[in-house]
């Protein structure tokens, strides 16, 4: 019962579970693609900010690119104009000539010995091009700091050619790449042509170094996978075609997944915990319906022994039911039982009632004989009809004989080829089995009289047999017509087993009035028998067995 229970609960247990963990991973899918959008937005957002920086440097050399103290080479004033103009931005204007020697930077006090460029590579480059370059990040001398440069080449009135370039330092875009726009778990970087890291969100990656990550050269951008020292890791890749740099968003798989595993395990730890409590009440609830259990099998085992059970209350309606049920049964196997003692004390009586009956039709049947030939069937016949009653009585036992099926029953092997010449008719009358009994055995006896000196001994002689309820006395007739009998013959002849039977039997056993009447045409028998004495088979039974 434990067990089925405990399946019933995982059976209705399991496919929640798996649904929720379906519904979860989607929700789970649906959340971290939302936030590699948003992370997508958010690089997307730094390389706009980015280029409108880099934008707005371009146009602030443009600016400078018009001052006639750059074309008159007034650098002194230059530097004036450029402090008042710069004041703020962290910003520093250098002039570099062909030859890319510093003609001024702004960073130092005018007049200080500053030679040759130190990004010398984007310098030519914006030379060769002659159009503006972004430098990649570098030391710069003066600045003692990571920095970066955007050039913009310029022709002289003179016809000599300069490069006026823009110097930032690298923590100036920290303002730009920040922890608000990123996911808890998630950092982000800027990083130059090269790989290295220009500006970072992690302690961990330092500026000026290679990002430890490949994800450059590469100029891919979108969503991605990258792995290092035996760590996964998701990153988000954008780039800018203004300078050439990445932003690059990144965070260990694990970190970004740790949300989604902690949910699932929280799910499978509370589904671990209901079903455990489901586990231990199907137990419990076993446990206790198997309590009844055992006690309807003791019940079961009672009944089985003929004993008394008595209906018990249980837990659950059906078990009631089937103690009510075992109750029940118990009491009808007593009463089953008794009844068989009884039938059987029962029987016992009526086989000895048989036996004297059959030792009477014995010696009337040698008393009355002739010949062995004529006893043998005298007795034959005698036991055929006793035999007919036993039958009706035992098919009929519970309801009883009903005496027009007797009648027919015991008239049946004389009944000439025309059945008109017996007639049967009275009420329905039932009788017990001890009547039946002794009246099955007359109306044997007066059909063998009627075909041995009878109605039934010629072809036209007519038997008539009826019978009615006159208040508490059964009244029957019987009475043969056309007869061929001599009345003196009638009137003496000696009684045989029949009037035995009709007086002795049904005039002491059943306590019958009697009256035999003989016609010119045939022998009449009037007989009237208590009702109480047909229905009441203990009585019947005593006076039976006491006379027979």
């Amino acid at each position: 019962m434990a067990f089925y229970l405990v399946c019933i609960i995982l059976v209705v247990l399991l496919p929640s579970f798996v649904f929720a963990t379906i519904v979860l991973n989607r929700t789970n899918e649906a959340q971290k693609r939302a936030v590699e959008a948003l992370l997508q937005a958010s690089t997307g957002s730094v390389n706009k900010v980015i280029d409108r920086e880099v934008s707005s440097m371009l146009s602030m050399l443009a600016f400078f690119s018009t001052s006639l103290h750059l074309q008159n080479g007034d650098y002194r004033s230059l530097q004036e104009q450029a402090d008042k103009a710069l004041a703020g931005t962290d910003a520093h204007l250098v002039v570099i000539g062909p030859d890319y020697q510093l003609r001024l930077n702004t960073r130092v006090p005018y007049g200080t010995e500053l030679g040759e460029t130190a990004d010398r590579v984007t310098a030519e480059k914006a030379f060769a091009t002659d159009r503006p370059a972004v430098s990649n990040l570098f030391f710069g001398r003066a600045a003692q700091k990571w920095v970066f440069n955007v050039h913009q080449p310029v022709r002289l009135g003179s016809g000599e050619r300069l490069l006026l370039t823009l110097t930032q330092d690298a923590d100036h875009l920290l303002k730009v790449v920040n922890r608000d726009i990123l996911s808890p778990e998630w950092n982000a970087a800027v990083l130059d042509d090269s790989g290295n890291v220009i500006v970072s969100t992690d302690p961990g990656t330092t500026t000026g170094k290679p990002f430890f990550l490949q994800v450059v050269p590469a100029l891919r951008i979108g969503i991605g996978t990258a792995r290092y020292k035996d760590v996964d890791y998701q990153v988000v890749t954008d780039f800018t075609p203004l300078t050439g740099w990445k932003v690059v968003a990144w965070a260990k798989t694990s970190d970004v997944q740790a949300t989604a595993t902690s949910s699932l395990m929280w799910l499978a730890a509370g589904g671990a915990v209901i079903a455990t409590l489901a586990t231990a009440g199907a137990v419990f609830i076993a446990r206790f319906l198997s309590r009844d259990v055992r006690m309807l099998a003791r019940d079961a085992m009672r009944l089985g022994l003929g004993e008394r059970v008595p209906p018990r209350r249980h837990v659950i309606a059906e078990l009631d039911t089937v103690s009510k049920a075992l109750s029940e049964a118990a009491e009808a196997r007593l009463q089953a039982e008794n009844e068989i003692r009884f039938l059987m004390r029962e029987v016992a009586h009526r086989a000895k009632n048989q036996l004297t009956v059959i030792q009477a039709m014995l010696n009337q049947s040698v008393g009355g004989a002739c010949s062995a030939t004529d006893f043998a069937e005298a007795f034959r016949k005698r036991l055929a009809g006793l035999a007919r009653s036993t039958d009706l009585m035992i098919a009929n036992a519970a309801q009883g004989v009903e005496l027009g099926e007797l009648t027919r029953n015991q008239l049946a092997p004389f009944m000439p080829e025309d059945g008109k010449r017996a007639r049967v008719s009275g009420p329905s009358i039932r009788l017990d089995s001890q009547a039946s009994q002794t009246l099955g055995m007359a109306l044997h006896e007066l059909a063998t009289n009627a075909v041995k000196y009878g109605a039934f001994a010629n072809e036209r002689g007519v038997v008539e047999f009826s019978w009615s309820v006159e208040g508490e006395r059964l009244a029957l007739v019987w009475r043969e017509r056309n007869a061929d009998i001599a009345p003196d013959h009638a009137e003496h002849a000696p009684k045989g087993f029949g009037s035995l039977v009709l007086e002795r039997m049904l005039g002491i056993a059943l306590q019958a009035q009697l009256e035999r009447l003989v016609h010119a045409d045939g022998i009449e028998w009037r007989m009237s028998i208590p009702l109480s004495r047909l229905r009441n088979e203990e009585a019947a039974s005593a006076d039976g067995h006491g006379d027979a």
